[in-house]
């Protein structure tokens, strides 16, 4: 058994709720329990689950690290849906320090929108030493819809330079894929039924070669496909997600009906330029979760003029289920607390808020089996407080990872 901690709670926000004189006992890497029991603390504070940012390029684009030597985006082609974001990461980057020190410790890390699919979606340990023990999910992929793919006419490859274009080029790019499939599948289908008869026929053969030929019939399907087609078909299976940035409200309905045409599992990624409440209430129909931000920053397009603070009130009374990011570099990581304030101007409590990038970051990557709540069973990755966290100069006396101290003050 590793070392038992104990961390006492004068508040606790445990994701979901907000909790009073709670004893948190950690054992082997879990919350063993919680309980009022008089217990002797190790460490005292306000507590809430480490957060998660649910958007980042983090060690991708890196801190005093010139422009040209970031790895965020591959001009290489329009599709690239096997590009691996750890292969693009330095740990070294001092972001992640910042990260770990107010408590963001998990982020999910993506290829920049330059690409209609930009490479795959990771959740990683921002704690981490190396990229050797960062991963903690491969979540999906990461597509991009608006401006962005249609600005990269100089990038290599074929590069559409209106959404038409791209949009048009997406779908052919789906439908030449499935079509692919139905052809190889028939003909898969066919050599199966041709070897049943053998099975039973005349030329009867023996239970090896049936099932070999069976064997060799399934394998040659498999083979019709590039490791790209296969990444796509993924994609299409709806058994993973797409990360899919998208800013204006026109491209977020195209969104909706590319989606609902493919079967295509899906999250909105910014919204920011989405002004009108009706537009989320169609995200929430659709069962699109919001993934929101950057939240404090300068627009640098004009695909961002109605990118206003004011959109996070109508997110909030939308329909739309929601969680929050900070786009890193877009916003610094640490900022993923300071952008909850724009929630709270209107009126949003202190313990929602925190579950914004606790709990509901972690169930919109289907990381909420194991963290974004303090509960029994779960891993102990949390943050003891100095003061309530919401306030400006809160700052983490102690940050836990995964059952270990981190950072303590």
């Amino acid at each position: 058994m590793g070392k038992r901690i104990v961390v006492r709670a004068k508040v606790l926000y445990n994701g979901k709720s907000k909790l009073y004189e709670q004893n948190i006992i950690v054992e082997d890497g879990k919350i063993a329990e919680l309980t009022k029991k008089d217990v002797k603390a190790d460490y005292e504070g306000i507590v809430t689950p480490a957060f998660i940012d649910a958007h980042s390029h983090i060690g991708m684009f890196r801190d005093g690290e010139p422009d040209g030597e970031s790895e965020g985006n591959d001009i290489s082609d329009q599709f690239m849906p096997l590009n691996d974001p750890l292969n693009s990461i330095y740990y070294d980057d001092r972001a992640f320090k910042d990260a770990v020190d107010f408590g963001v410790l998990y982020s999910c890390v993506v290829p920049g929108s330059g690409n209609l699919i930009g490479g795959r979606a990771m959740i990683i340990k921002n704690f981490a030493e190396n990229t050797k023990d960062a991963l903690l999910k491969d979540y999906g992929y990461k597509m991009a819809l608006g401006f962005n793919p249609r600005s990269t006419g100089e990038w290599r490859g074929k590069r559409p330079n209106t959404r038409m274009g791209i949009y048009s080029m997406l779908e052919e790019k789906f439908d030449t894929v499935l079509a692919k499939k139905e052809k190889a599948g028939i003909a898969r289908d066919k050599k199966l039924s041709e070897i049943e008869k053998k099975k039973t026929g005349k030329e009867k053969i023996s239970a090896k070669e049936y099932t070999e030929q069976k064997k060799q019939t399934l394998r040659e399907f498999e083979l019709e496909f590039t490791p790209d087609e296969k990444a796509i078909l993924e994609i299409l299976s709806g058994k993973v997600t797409a990360k899919i940035h998208v800013h204006k409200e026109d491209d977020v309905l195209y969104l909706i009906k590319l989606v609902k045409k493919y079967g295509i599992k899906a999250t909105a990624d910014h919204t920011c330029d989405v002004f009108h409440k009706e537009i989320y209430d169609e995200l929430g129909k659709a069962g699109i979760p919001v993934i929101f931000g950057p939240l404090g920053g300068i627009g640098p397009k004009i695909e961002l003029a109605h990118a206003y603070y004011q959109n996070a009130e109508l997110l909030m009374r939308s329909k739309a289920e929601y969680g929050l990011m900070t786009d890193h570099p877009v916003i610094w990581t640490p900022h993923l607390r300071d952008s909850l304030k724009f929630f709270l101007i209107y009126g949003m409590k202190d313990e929602e808020a925190i579950s914004v990038v606790t709990y509901k970051n972690a169930k919109i990557l289907g990381i909420d089996d194991i963290l974004g709540t303090v509960e029994k069973g779960k891993t102990a990755s949390l943050i003891v407080w100095d003061k309530e966290p919401m306030h400006l100069g809160a700052y983490p006396k102690m940050v836990m990872a995964e059952g270990k101290i981190v950072r303590k003050r």
